[in-house]
Formats: structure tokens, C-alpha cells, sequence
């Protein structure tokens, strides 16, 4: 097995979910569009925003959501709309958190989020090249407020970031983080039995020769104003000093059964290193993936271990109260 499939299937997964979206009094338009990206292939992005237009169902990968697709923003966008950008977990794609998207869009944001070229379930190429993450959400930021179609309602001064897992570490990073990959070294030396280590010794790499990034590789986003991160992977690489930039707003969820980044070592790090205390959610019985949208047929079918939760864990009563603290922090992070 490769290495970076071995990595992906640690982090995170693909996530093809099957979730109709709830009933709202506002519509949401959707589109997906392709961005550039310097000399490789173009970034593909879906984008959600408010709209007058009526909504219809329609499918994207395993899952249903009720949209007008191409439409117009909504009348009362010239006032300026929020941004958020979003960044899936290694392994995903862009639709990885369509649901939260789509919360956001109704409740008045543009929520645009990317596949992450070389870290998507179709490409896996690159998945421990991490520092190719904020490069990418730099340029997504980039695109939605300089050359977006509608772009000229956007609020540039109020863009937020939302990141899963890799996605987590991503927008850490965007955000000012500077981790350490050398400590991966130190950390399954101390840890071998845990996901990332075990899955490391089985593919015959030795974590201690995983080099570390300079600082400069480390690209960061001064027009991030607020950050909600879930479970961010490699959360043990941030300490104190690699966390002093981060001085936004930061909202960090965590799963309190999560097995594949287990606690201490991951939000628990980062809530104790980073300058200003998080707004902090721990979620009892709670498992890693259950911060993915509830599986559709053909994921379960593929991908049963990132479906199943804990018996008595309703991840789609969960997914209702998480979108909607979402939504709430970055409406006051981002008035």
C-alpha cells in the first residue's frame, strides 16, 4: 500500500454523504466552478450563497441538497456578504461538509470550499505535502474576492475559514500556525500503537525520517478573521510558539471516543497552546467522522468504519446542533 494512502485513510476519508437538507424559509444557489493554480491542474470548488430563486433538488456524488443551481445572489447582497472558505479533511473533496455549507448560505454567508488538489479521494498523491493546503486556500480566498462573478458583494473584511482534520491543520496554518512535522518523529516514538504511527511502521517508513517544512513554506491569510476547526489533524506539531500568530477568533470542536486522533494529542494541544482560549465544544460519544455528514448507500457500502457511530449517538441530530454553532460564531466573529 502507498504511503499516502495509508496517511488518507488515517486522517480522514472521502466523504460521499446522503443527507436531504432541512426545510428553511431562505433558498440557497449553488454552482461548482474551477480556479487556478498556478502550473498544475485547477482547483474545483463549490460554492453556496443566499438566492431568491426557487430551490430543486439536486444530486452531487451520494447525497441530495435542495438548491437553485447558477443562480443570482439574493437581492439584499449589496450590502456585503460574509465569506467562508472551507477545507475538507485528507482524502475528501469539496463537498465533504455540504451541509454546514449550506447552513451558512441560508443563514446569509457565501460559503465556498475546494477539493484539495493531491488530497482528494480521487488523487493521493500528495497528502503529506501539508503545507500545499494553505497555499491553495490562499488562492481560493484570492479567486472569491477578486474574480468570482459576484465577488463585488462580498465583504472582504469579514472572510472566516472552516476547516476538518487536515482541514483543521489547514486553516490553522492560514490563520498564522507554524507546526513542527519533525515532532511526528518524537510522537510515534512515544506513541507507536496509535493510527498515525502503526499505519506509518506498517507501510515500512520510519516516522522519524519525516522532515520538516521551513517556515516559509507555511503560507498565511491575513484576511481570515475567524477560524471553527474540527478535530485538526497533526494537532500535537503546534506548540506555543508555533501557535502565536494565530491571534483571530477561533471556535475548536473535538470528539471525546475520537480513536484515530486520540486525546491528548490533537485539539487538546492545540486548545492549550493557542494565545487567546477557544470557544471549545468536546462532544461525548462522539467518534472522529462524526463530524462528516451522515453516510449515503453507496459510502456505506465503500466505507462502513467512517459511518458507523457509537450505539445511541444520532449524528444527524449532532450535524443540526453543529451547523447551527457554526453558523452562530461566525456571525458574531464576523458582524
Amino acid at each position: 500500500m502507498k504511503l499516502a494512502h495509508v496517511i488518507a485513510a488515517v486522517l480522514t476519508v472521502t466523504v460521499l454523504t446522503a443527507v436531504a437538507s432541512p426545510a428553511r424559509a431562505a433558498n440557497v444557489g449553488f454552482e461548482e466552478v474551477q480556479i487556478a493554480n498556478g502550473d498544475e491542474a485547477p482547483l474545483t470548488v463549490g460554492i453556496w450563497y443566499p438566492t431568491d430563486a426557487p430551490a430543486s433538488a439536486h444530486r452531487l456524488g451520494d447525497f441530495t441538497q435542495a438548491v437553485a443551481t447558477g443562480a443570482p445572489l439574493a437581492a439584499d447582497a449589496e450590502r456585503g456578504l460574509p465569506l467562508v472558505v472551507m477545507s475538507h479533511g485528507g482524502g475528501g473533496w469539496y463537498d465533504s461538509h455540504y451541509d454546514t455549507a449550506w447552513s451558512l448560505a441560508q443563514a446569509g454567508f457565501v460559503a465556498a470550499a475546494l477539493s484539495h488538489n493531491g488530497d482528494t479521494f480521487k488523487d493521493q498523491s500528495q497528502v503529506m505535502k501539508v503545507w500545499r493546503r494553505p497555499q491553495q486556500l490562499h488562492r481560493l480566498i484570492d479567486y472569491m474576492l477578486q474574480t468570482w462573478p459576484q465577488h463585488a458583494h462580498l465583504d472582504a473584511a469579514r472572510v472566516g475559514a472552516f476547516g476538518f482534520s487536515n482541514g483543521g491543520f489547514t486553516v490553522l496554518v492560514a490563520a498564522g500556525g507554524v507546526p513542527d512535522l519533525a515532532a511526528i518523529g518524537p510522537y510515534c516514538a512515544a506513541h507507536a500503537d496509535h493510527d498515525l504511527c502503526s499505519a506509518l511502521q506498517h507501510a515500512g517508513v520510519d516516522p522519524g525520517t519525516v522532515a520538516d517544512a521551513p517556515a516559509s513554506v507555511w503560507v498565511h491569510d491575513l484576511r481570515i478573521k475567524a477560524i471553527v476547526v474540527a478535530a485538526p489533524a497533526f494537532g500535537f506539531a503546534f506548540d506555543r510558539a508555533g501557535l502565536s500568530g494565530v491571534h483571530v477568533p477561533v471556535q475548536l470542536w473535538g470528539a471525546a471516543d475520537d480513536r484515530h486522533q486520540p486525546p491528548p494529542f490533537y485539539e487538546d494541544a492545540v486548545r492549550a497552546n493557542l494565545p487567546t482560549p477557544p470557544e471549545y465544544h468536546v462532544i461525548e460519544h462522539a467518534g472522529h467522522f462524526d463530524f462528516l455528514p451522515p453516510c449515503g448507500p453507496q459510502t456505506m457500502k465503500l466505507a462502513p468504519g467512517i459511518c458507523t457511530s457509537e450505539a445511541g449517538f444520532d449524528r444527524a441530530a449532532f450535524h443540526e446542533r453543529f451547523n447551527a454553532e457554526v453558523v452562530r460564531f461566525f456571525k458574531a466573529a464576523l458582524p
